[in-house]
């Protein structure tokens, strides 16, 4: 029996390794290939057979909805499942890829579990999920368990505000709390839902850039911007009873006040420790290290430098 080829196209190395790993480690026999942008991956459809494409939205040359939008226009790829991986989840984002024929939408940051049912349910839908599963293992331990992918989904017992998240465990992380697992959220179907607007942490630290949300795979918390480069932002948060973790993925959400631009800027925890010295520091600071290679993240970024922006030109992201 032929194995399932799958294509995974991001403009982040990062992300792309997690992902096929994350697939491999669950189906032993299924067949990746990546491209770092549309344009590239194009070229890959074009030459030869995919039976699934997991795509990012946001890259250099071509986009995701583009080479959807491509896709679509071709006879002999009109049903072939697409399933768009982005951290574009705002409503009017998903109607658009809707209407452009995706199949399936996952948000980042997302969980192994999220990733893995969105590709069942794109497979299942073209009569090939049983040629998947044949390769796979009585049981998903080894895709929730010691794989690298929870580098970029955080996938952890986690609970937040009291909303429970997908459980997996991340190896590379140096756990600063322990917290009990709880049972993970039932799916809801063909789209995620976009992030809810943390409420404001009160007694924020008035010093810094500005602000931003910050969407974690255990929930979206409101963020003081202390520093800000083309390769990194220093963040501040308010402490709550489930600490991030060193590696966990991330999308940091930027928008400027005075036309609305927002930036959605994909990347992870590249350090966490205390804002203040004492144990029981209320704050924590972050130190979130950018993974995306999209020309106009990166100008706008550096637009963002140049003007010095001051906080009132922040405010949270959609």
């Amino acid at each position: 029996m032929s194995k399932i080829s799958v294509l995974v196209v991001d403009d982040a190395s990062f992300i792309r390794d997690l992902v096929k790993k994350c697939l491999r480690n669950y189906f032993p026999g299924i067949r990746t290939e990546d491209a770092v942008n549309g344009k590239k991956a194009q070229a890959m459809l074009a030459r030869e057979a995919f039976d699934l494409v997991l795509c990012d939205w946001e890259m250099p040359e071509m986009s995701g909805l583009e080479l959807l939008t491509w896709c679509r226009e071709q006879d002999n790829l009109k049903t072939m499942p697409f399933v768009m991986v982005t951290s574009r989840g705002d409503k009017e984002n998903v109607v658009q890829a809707i209407q452009a024929g995706v199949s399936g939408y996952v948000s980042k940051p997302f969980t192994n579990e999220q990733l893995l049912t969105k590709v069942k349910q794109a497979l299942n839908k073209v009569g090939k999920l049983d040629t998947l599963m044949n390769s796979a293992p009585t049981k998903m331990n080894s895709a929730f368990g010691n794989d690298s992918l929870s580098a970029l989904t955080g996938g952890k017992p986690a609970v937040v505000g009291g909303a429970p998240a997908a459980a997996a465990v991340n190896p590379f992380a140096k756990p600063v709390a322990a917290a009990p697992a709880p049972a993970a959220a039932p799916s809801r179907g063909l789209l995620n839902s976009p992030p809810v607007k943390a409420p404001v942490a009160a007694s924020a630290p008035a010093s810094g850039r500005g602000q931003g949300q910050l969407r974690l795979p255990s929930g979206t918390q409101q963020c003081v911007i202390k520093a800000l480069s083309i390769k990194e932002a220093l963040l501040v948060v308010k402490r709550t009873e489930t600490l991030p973790q060193i590696l966990d993925s991330a999308v940091l959400d930027l928008e400027q006040g005075d036309n609305a631009e927002i930036a959605r800027l994909n990347g992870y925890l590249h350090a966490v420790v205390a804002f203040e010295p004492k144990p029981d520091s209320d704050w924590l600071q972050l130190t979130f290290r950018f993974v995306d290679q999209d020309a106009q993240k990166l100008d706008y970024i550096s637009r963002l430098i140049a003007r010095g922006t001051a906080q009132k030109h922040f405010v949270p992201g959609a």
